[in-house]
């Protein structure tokens, strides 16, 4: 396990569960984004023919993805925009360290990125003495709370009111403790609008990029994406190699769903489309644009036809909105960049089964995930995929190593002998025969209170109570008047 991974999903679950406030918290905000999202889609046949044209257009960039990324650099590099490949998040964070250390940046303005938090950027940035600030509201509020986010879409949705205006309150300089909303928000507005004005640099990521045109798609509610891309004379977007589609006409399907999936919005309230640094004659936006296509173990999940349908992932959310799991624990127990269902067979992959090999069983396999997925992404079957990759790995042909990264890592030799044991007993008759009266002899003789069974007999003891005939049944139900027996 890496050493800044931290506890496992299942030694962090306990302290969630036990934790009243946070269970409301989460049960109060997925009510309400659940219900958002099918008040979006209240005709099921529209919901379907969407969603197949938005599984459709991942499925068909997924299949083209090596050319596409080639035709993206080719065009982006045509309108003016320097694009760089990092195979790993540290060569990304010393591509970006490095355009911002040539441009003499100091400060950074941040629109959202789970890319970025993917590299750990902010921390990078900070240890070679460049401060970068988040400008999303939900992004701002758990970098002062010195936190990580806890929902793809919605980072500090595990706080509430109450625990924000404390924290503004011991954060911001002069500003008194207030339960209104507004004027929160207000507060946050003001610090923010200054480091707009004088950041050195913006960094974005990208939720779309077209290899047709050379154009990187950010939707947003705030305008800090906006602003983190135009006022500071530089703009770095960061973004996984798996963003990209073919056409500009791929773009709508996608946008009808993403937002509805995410917020139960009809449209973003921002859609910003970049296709060039600031051309001759225009009066804003930065001089110069950079793109760093990020790598970070995609590659390997490409390889793979059936776990390739992990990279079709929009970022919306829906799954985590609707999982059982996530709802009761939130997303800091996955102690992962991506929580919830997503992140279950996401991080395994990118991570290692040996940091993240307990996640894929930390699910009920309800189904609820596959059936709100705007891609139609088959999420528990990857799920029973990487259960089994953890135990017995599938090799790749042409080298032997494991699919998955440290395919393998879960399995105890002890459960694997039991069932070795347990296979051989089942499929020889006389054997079964033979072992089962002997458990049975032998379990006659162990004292039903003895440490080992006392649990076990607890849980398998018939429940006692008086034998009813019918006649008793229909008259406590009413069907009878009394009558004697």
């Amino acid at each position: 396990m890496p050493p800044d991974h931290g506890p496992r999903f299942a030694e962090r679950a306990p302290d969630a569960l036990n934790n009243p406030q946070l269970r409301r918290n989460f049960r109060r905000a997925m009510d309400g984004l659940m219900a958002k999202r099918a008040a979006q889609f209240p005709d099921p046949a529209y919901w379907a023919e969407l969603r197949e044209r938005g599984a459709a257009v991942k499925a068909r960039a997924l299949s083209r993805l090596p050319d596409l990324l080639e035709r993206l650099e080719s065009r982006l590099t045509a309108n003016g925009v320097q694009v760089h490949w990092a195979e790993t998040t540290e060569e990304a964070n010393a591509i970006v360290l490095g355009i911002l250390q040539q441009a003499g940046a100091r400060t950074v303005i941040k629109g959202k990125s789970m890319v970025s938090e993917e590299m750990h950027l902010n921390a990078h940035l900070e240890r070679h003495g460049i401060e970068a600030v988040e400008s999303d509201l939900g992004e701002y509020i758990i970098q002062l709370a010195g936190e990580t986010p806890s929902h793809i879409v919605m980072p500090c949705i595990h706080k509430n009111k109450d625990e924000i205006s404390d924290l503004f309150a011991e954060k911001i300089p002069g500003l008194e403790r207030t339960g209104d909303v507004d004027e929160l928000t207000a507060a946050a507005r003001r610090v923010l609008r200054e480091r707009f004005a004088n950041a050195d640099a913006g960094i974005s990521g990208v939720n779309f990029a077209v290899a047709e045109t050379g154009t990187l798609v950010l939707i947003e509610n705030e305008g800090n994406g906006r602003l983190s891309t135009t006022l500071p004379p530089l703009h770095i977007a960061v973004t996984g190699i798996e963003k990209v589609v073919e056409t500009l006409d791929d773009i709508p399907p996608l946008l009808a769903l993403l937002p509805r999936s995410a917020t139960g919005q009809p449209i973003t309230t921002y859609v910003n489309m970049i296709s060039s640094p600031r051309k001759a004659g225009e009066k804003d936006g930065p001089t110069a644009v950079h793109l760093v296509l990020l790598d970070g173990g995609r590659s390997r999940v490409y390889q793979d036809v059936e776990l390739a349908d992990t990279l079709r992932c929009i970022r919306c959310a829906a799954c985590m909105n609707h999982c059982p799991v996530y709802t009761r624990v939130g997303g800091h127990t996955y102690n992962a960049i991506y929580p919830g269902p997503i992140g279950k067979i996401l991080t395994p992959q990118l991570q290692g089964l040996d940091a993240a090999g307990d996640q894929p069983h930390a699910s009920t396999l309800c189904n609820a995930c596959a059936e709100v997925c705007p891609v139609k992404i088959p999420i528990p079957d990857l799920l029973v995929r990487l259960r089994r990759e953890a135990v017995r790995p599938t090799e790749t042909p042409a080298t032997h190593l494991p699919v998955v990264k440290d395919g393998g890592a879960e399995r105890s030799w002890t459960e694997s002998l039991v069932w070795a044991g347990w296979r051989l007993v089942y499929t020889r008759p006389l054997l079964y025969r033979m072992v089962t009266r002997a458990l049975a002899w032998g379990g006659n003789w162990v004292p039903a209170n003895a440490p080992l069974m006392r649990d076990w007999t607890k849980a398998r003891a018939k429940p006692r109570f008086k034998p009813r005939t019918l006649h008793d049944l229909a008259r406590e139900r009413g069907y009878l008047n009394e009558v004697p027996k």
